[in-house]
């Protein structure tokens, strides 16, 4: 009788410990949404988390806001007069990384013009990383306090400056580089090995629809284990040239074109796959999805794609089969009005996804709510409340 009675208590007491032991492993506290205030004339860009300390931060183009999940604010960057892009953050170092662009177009000088800035002439693509323990107070200055290093990305300031033949028509910037703004760590897309992170780096893509280079979304992989010799202090007045000569990896994807390509990118844990959010494109040979799942279980494949009136060697990668298809390219994807100004994995599924709001009085907002993945073909997300 002895054995029988204690045999469902152990069992019992198994179960028990392991549903604590899930929990802890799961978000439980996450609020329904996350409101960041108004933030000025530049609309948000991207959004992480920081899930150990329970701080989210907010790229807002030329600043960089820190909160808790309460919404309180606990300070900020600003002085930037470049763009600020997407974000990340990296568990292995406590470091917020994020997209920063310096070039002569239209969204570079918009942002100057807006700022009382003047046009300067060099372009340069950085990644910047934010020492986000430092981020103490708000107004805190970009240049002069010792809380944010750089890395300069020559492979992006190569292809932005590179002209193409397409056609008969010699065009600016190779792939339609318009510089770089989605994020994320992940581990090598296609291994089984997923303890090693890597940094990869989404190139924006102009959407201009005359041209045949530009159908494809671009990521580049960076193993950022040495990049301390590379990180140095921002100085806009003087840009420097400090980081790796080449990315480890160069990927293409085909998606059809978009506006400026891939605006936020993320890295689902629970999935294992890449999501890429951008803002669609408008060629009629396109089904113009707005978000884009990159498999991460499949490996790259050596492929050949079109460089203006060349073919060149690539490696791409493959969208996730699921979702809607386009018939006509078998492009997969989801219409989905969210995600390209802040999409953020929590784990089991959940998501912080970025509405951003223009108030009557001209101030950028975002509220960010809890999804969840669906991935069907009816729908990519569902609110969780």
């Amino acid at each position: 009788m002895k054995k029988l009675f204690l045999l469902p208590i152990f069992s019992i007491l198994l179960l028990t410990l392991n549903a604590q032991s899930q929990n802890r492993n799961r978000p439980t506290n996450w609020p329904d949404s996350i409101y960041s205030g108004k933030q000025g004339g530049f609309h948000v860009q991207g959004v992480a988390v920081d899930q150990k300390n329970g701080y989210v931060y907010f790229s807002f183009t030329d600043k960089l806001i820190k909160m808790d999940l309460s919404g309180k604010l606990i300070g900020s960057v600003t002085g930037f007069v470049g763009h600020l892009g997407d974000l990340d953050f990296n568990t292995d170092d406590g470091k917020i990384y994020g997209s920063l662009e310096y070039k002569n177009d239209a969204i570079g000088n918009g942002i100057k013009k807006a700022l009382g800035m003047q046009d300067t002439h060099e372009t340069g693509f950085y990644i910047a990383i934010f020492d986000g323990s430092r981020i103490t107070r708000p107004d805190m200055n970009a240049e002069t306090e010792d809380l944010l290093r750089t890395v300069y990305l020559p492979e992006v300031v190569s292809d932005y400056e590179a002209e193409v033949q397409v056609g008969d028509t010699v065009r600016p910037h190779r792939f339609a580089c318009s510089g770089i703004d989605g994020v994320a760590f992940a581990p090598a897309i296609g291994s089984s090995a997923m303890h090693k992170k890597y940094l990869y780096v989404a190139y924006g893509i102009y959407g201009d629809t005359d041209r045949n280079d530009n159908d494809y979304q671009i990521l580049l992989t960076y193993d950022i284990s040495h990049w301390n010799n590379y990180a140095k202090p921002l100085s806009q007045d003087q840009l420097h040239h400090s980081g790796p000569k080449k990315p480890l990896e160069k990927y293409f994807i085909k998606t059809g074109s978009t506006n400026y390509g891939i605006q936020n990118l993320a890295y689902d844990p629970n999935s294992g796959n890449l999501f890429a959010a951008v803002y669609r494109g408008t060629k009629a040979s396109f089904p113009n999805y707005d978000l884009f799942v990159i498999d991460g279980h499949q490996k790259p494949i050596e492929s050949q794609i079109t460089l203006g009136n060349d073919k060149i060697k690539a490696k791409t990668l493959s969208l996730l089969q699921a979702g809607p298809q386009d018939t006509k390219t078998g492009i997969r994807g989801w219409h989905f009005p969210w995600g390209a100004t802040g999409l953020c994995p929590l784990g089991d599924g959940l998501f912080y996804i970025s509405h951003n709001e223009k108030t009557k009085d001209g101030q950028q907002q975002s509220t960010l709510y809890l999804y969840k993945w669906v991935g069907s073909t009816e729908q990519a997300f569902i609110r969780d409340k």
